[in-house]
């Protein structure tokens, strides 16, 4: 059985903010080897739309190795969008998903192959309610943004942790690798 993996960056007072990361070169590594070695990812609509961004990398590339691979790596990965709202994806590798989240995730797990992640935060809340997240792998950089979305909203039951692995950047960032216990 496959694992279901939320994979997210974060600063250290918990929110969830693309332009509040730290992206160096050894954090993009990380995340094109991640990708790699990943079934799929799934989205939800404003992180899917965030993550188009790279399309325009591969159009046009910027000239740092890491920023170009990890665009290559998103680009090829399959992508499943969950969203109420859009209708097309204009993604070749993107599947537009409007099913109820628990059977999807429930097949997905079912199925052969790599684990798969999920990578956007009010995604990551819904999934950990539906008790279907089996690892978190949160990179938690260090900066205080005092505003921004929080990745945990809405979850009001304790859910207590194991702690796997860390991983330190040189940036300071550490990637705290958890699994649920089970009760």
């Amino acid at each position: 059985m496959r694992k279901l993996i939320a994979a997210i960056n974060m600063t250290l007072d918990g929110y969830c903010d693309h332009t509040s990361g730290i992206a160096d070169e050894e954090l993009h590594d990380h995340y094109t080897e991640l990708i790699k070695n990943a079934d799929s990812i799934l989205y939800g609509r404003i992180t899917f739309q965030l993550m188009k961004y790279w399309q325009t990398v591969l159009d046009n590339p910027t000239g740092n190795k890491s920023m170009d691979d990890f665009a290559k790596a998103i680009d090829s990965i399959p992508k499943i969008v969950f969203s109420n709202t859009l209708n097309n994806l204009d993604w070749k590798t993107a599947k537009l998903e409007k099913r109820d989240l628990k059977e999807v995730v429930t097949e997905l797990k079912q199925q052969a192959g790599k684990d798969f992640f999920a990578g956007s935060p009010g995604l990551i809340a819904s999934l950990t309610q539906l008790d279907l997240i089996d690892e978190y792998q949160l990179c938690v950089h260090p900066i205080i943004a005092g505003k921004g979305l929080i990745l945990f909203k809405n979850i009001n039951d304790r859910i207590d942790l194991k702690l796997l692995k860390t991983k330190t950047f040189g940036s300071g960032a550490v990637i705290l690798y958890y699994e649920p216990v089970k009760k």
